[in-house]
């Protein structure tokens, strides 16, 4: 059997993508070998979204005011994920 390897669709295309895997498998119809590729294919988009939304928290800058009361341009901080 060979594996050919997907392309990683864009943020929301893989999103979509990963929720109608995690339908498919939350049924438990799905034969054992489909239901390993849908998982293996889902941990894919899932690291494909992760990397996307942290490219994404780079990017942001966030605008908040100095002491002086001048608008003063800050990294993004995001909360620590426990």
């Amino acid at each position: 059997m060979s594996r050919q390897k997907q392309p990683t669709p864009d943020f929301e295309a893989a999103l979509a993508e990963l929720e109608t895997i995690v339908q498919r498998l939350e049924q438990g119809e799905l034969p054992l070998e489909e239901s390993l590729r849908q998982f293996e294919r889902g941990v894919v988009l899932t690291r494909s979204c992760q990397k996307a939304l942290r490219q994404a928290e780079e990017k942001i800058r966030v605008l908040s005011k100095g002491a002086d009361g001048e608008l003063v341009e800050r990294d993004f901080e995001a909360a620590d994920e426990d």
